[in-house]
């Protein structure tokens, strides 16, 4: 197995909060809220008891040429235009066809695409359900458009653990690079399932934040007074190779990725364990493959889902790997801005994680009304400067089953 130090040499991003990276990460800085009150006319229509969430500000099929964007479910359209945005960033390496590969998570697949194919079989009949429905509402669906667009033949694999399922694709991403299965891996995740059947599940296992009245504060990770998630959708991709082939290319690099880890509960399918066993294993092993100590890292970017027992268990977590030190460290919790996009969020967080080293600035955590003095955390409504000299991030997801996955990341 290859030593090489792997690197992020591009990166792309659709989201709440802009179309692409830069502008995602701009609005983020600004402190903006990508969460508004959804005006389709399906919230009236089945009364649902959220009535808001985190679209895409772009959306995609407005992005995409219309032949393309009409043989992809929105998921996929998301990720196609992440995907796209990186590539294009990293310089489009010239790289052999069967040396390029693509580890692309989703936490559900082409939702909208297998419901509207329903209603269409009920009220139309079977021959009018398109026939593209299948390749459409397939999970690997993402990975297979990025795949071919690219013309990556190496491998085009995904992901499915929940919201933890694009950071375990970029764990992933590294392994094969480093075990010689490619030299360049475009790595990321997508969800798009803002969708009445989705509000409405989620809303009943009272996952969901119901502050109607203001849904761009409704996402206040670590505040007293938070009441559960925001849905959002979206894409992010990174462009991974190791450090000797993007140097020998001259490419751009934004930051090395260093360690990962994945590990699993084992406790409940929703519930975190409490004391976040699980999530702070994941931490230490992706720090010993990182190979740095409790005292190099800089930066996290948490979870942070605001919900009222994932927050408090992630909040352990930290605590039982880095002691009172993890007081000290800069926190950001960015689906405060951005909403959960699901198996696309661990994705969008390593984006941002990469963006904070590069600029030497941690994200701000909005919505933090009066900070829950059971997490200590050190969070700011503004961003949070990182200083000179070597800095070491992790980035966290968890998902529903039990899944957990680290990443981290240094700055080159």
């Amino acid at each position: 197995m290859s030593t090489s130090r792997i690197v992020v040499t591009g990166i792309g991003a659709s989201t709440p909060l802009g179309g692409t990276a830069s502008e995602t990460w701009d609005a983020l800085l600004a402190g903006q809220s990508g969460t508004r009150a959804l005006e389709e006319e399906w919230v009236e229509k089945y009364d649902l008891p959220v009535t808001f969430a985190a679209q895409g500000l772009v959306r995609p099929d407005t992005v995409l040429a219309r032949p393309e964007a009409k043989r992809l479910d929105p998921s996929a359209q998301f990720a196609l235009v992440a995907a796209r945005e990186a590539w294009a960033d990293a310089g489009s390496p010239e790289v052999d066809p069967e040396r390029l590969g693509v580890d692309f998570a989703t936490g559900i697949g082409g939702i909208w695409t297998l419901l509207d194919g329903w209603d269409t079989l009920r009220e139309k009949g079977p021959r009018r359900v398109m026939p593209m429905s299948v390749p459409m509402l397939m999970p690997n669906a993402p990975a297979a458009a990025i795949s071919m667009h690219l013309e990556a033949r190496a491998y085009a694999r995904t992901v499915a653990s929940a919201c933890a399922s694009s950071t375990e694709s970029i764990v992933n991403a590294v392994e094969h690079i480093r075990l010689g299965l490619a030299d360049v891996v475009i790595a990321g995740g997508t969800e798009s399932v803002i969708h009445p059947i989705t509000i409405a599940a989620f809303a009943s296992m009272q996952a969901l934040s119901r502050r109607n009245d203001d849904p761009a504060t409704a996402s206040r990770p670590y505040s007293v007074d938070r009441d559960g998630f925001v849905m959002g959708e979206g894409a992010a991709a990174l462009v991974l190779e190791t450090e000797e082939h993007a140097r020998a290319r001259g490419a751009r690099i934004y930051a090395a990725i260093v360690g990962g880890a994945v590990t699993a509960d084992s406790y409940h399918i929703t519930a975190p364990e409490p004391e976040g066993l699980g999530a702070s294993r994941a931490v230490r092993d992706a720090l010993a493959q990182a190979d740095v100590s409790v005292a190099d890292v800089t930066h996290i970017n948490a979870h942070a889902t605001s919900t009222p027992t994932g927050d408090i268990a992630e909040y352990k977590a930290l605590l039982s790997v880095f002691g009172d030190r993890v007081h000290e460290i800069p926190v950001s919790a960015t689906k405060a801005s951005t909403g959960h996009l699901l198996g696309g969020t661990g994705a969008l967080e390593a984006v941002f994680t990469v963006q904070a080293l590069h600029n030497r600035l941690a994200p701000p955590t909005i919505n933090i009304s009066t900070q829950d003095p059971e997490i200590p955390l050190r969070v700011s409504g503004d961003p949070i400067q990182l200083g000179a000299g070597d800095q070491v991030a992790i980035s966290n997801s968890f998902g529903f089953g039990g899944h957990n996955a680290v990443a981290a990341f240094t700055t080159v």
